[in-house]
């Protein structure tokens, strides 16, 4: 009896051993994952990225959607945007900044210092400026520091091009996440002469695991040469359903197929998000 009393007491212990080490092991990974998620905004773009140490938004979708913003992000529970980054000042990507100033503090603000002359562009400075909140703008080359290890490389647009065009589509901001070995570009609304530039200056820096798709899949972006440079596997859409432009466009969608690009749309998809915990494989789920 004491010796089936011992061996009972022996098998306890190394099952709370164990489970002990599996909730330490699931702790960690939790600890260092990379929060992507591409939100289901309508014909417009909004990311939400969580690190351990910050949250960060790229671009903030439509006017039309800010409600819909607000109400995605307190279903996550965010309170504070570390860093807000507008890729370029079309409607569709800055019109949501004005509600998450009203309803999230804000620490810093980055773009591309692209200026334009609507009224949803003046009250965006505006409230920077009455928040006084931390602005700075980008251009090819600076780094960010989103916090445990995940970097943010801008690689477009150069101070050249913003200096002596008015093409807000092409000046679009264009970086790469980076956190060990998990990559992603994003691109905003970045066309063909955005990519040639990037592919001649940058080449193989460009190579990242998984792709923003440029301007909602337009056909005046995700040049070939552009795609094959990244190499992405995996694309992701961000778009309308039955929207007006027709985004996106069968070339597109051709050349991603071509390419053995796996893609997702939000728009059939629903928000999409990716999980890294720095390696090269990463999980993907979708809303629908």
């Amino acid at each position: 009896m004491k010796k089936i009393v011992a061996l009972l007491m022996i098998l306890c212990s190394l099952f709370l051993w164990g489970c002990g080490k599996d909730n330490a092991t699931q702790s960690a990974n939790k600890d260092e994952a990379l929060k992507i998620e591409m939100l289901d905004i309508g014909q417009g773009d909004a990311t939400l990225i969580q690190t351990k140490e910050q949250t960060i938004m790229i671009d903030t979708g439509d006017i039309d959607e800010r409600d819909n913003l607000v109400k995605l992000l307190k279903e996550r529970n965010i309170t504070t945007i570390d860093k807000l980054i507008i890729t370029h000042p079309h409607a569709d990507h800055l019109g949501g900044a004005y509600a998450v100033f009203k309803n999230f503090e804000v620490k810093e603000v980055y773009d591309n210092g692209d200026p334009t002359t609507t009224q949803t562009y003046k009250t965006y400075l505006k409230n920077i400026k009455e928040k006084k909140i931390k602005y700075q703008q980008l251009s090819a080359n600076d780094e960010l520091d989103f916090g445990s290890g995940v970097k943010f490389k801008v690689f477009s647009p150069t101070k050249q091009m913003l200096k002596s065009g008015d093409d807000l589509n092409n000046n679009s901001l264009v970086g790469q996440l980076k956190y060990n070995d998990f990559t992603m570009m994003f691109t905003g609304d970045a066309e063909k002469e955005a990519e040639e530039n990037m592919v001649k200056t940058y080449g193989s820096e460009l190579a990242s695991l998984v792709l923003k798709s440029p301007h909602h899949g337009s056909r005046t972006s995700s040049s070939e040469a552009f795609l094959k440079q990244v190499g992405a596997k995996t694309v992701l859409i961000s778009l309308g359903a039955g929207n007006e432009y027709g985004h996106p466009h069968k070339q597109t969608m051709e050349r991603y197929k071509k390419l053995g690009m796996k893609v997702y749309e939000t728009d059939k998809d629903g928000s999409i998000t990716i999980t890294s915990d720095g390696s090269k494989d990463y999980k993907i789920t979708t809303e629908k």
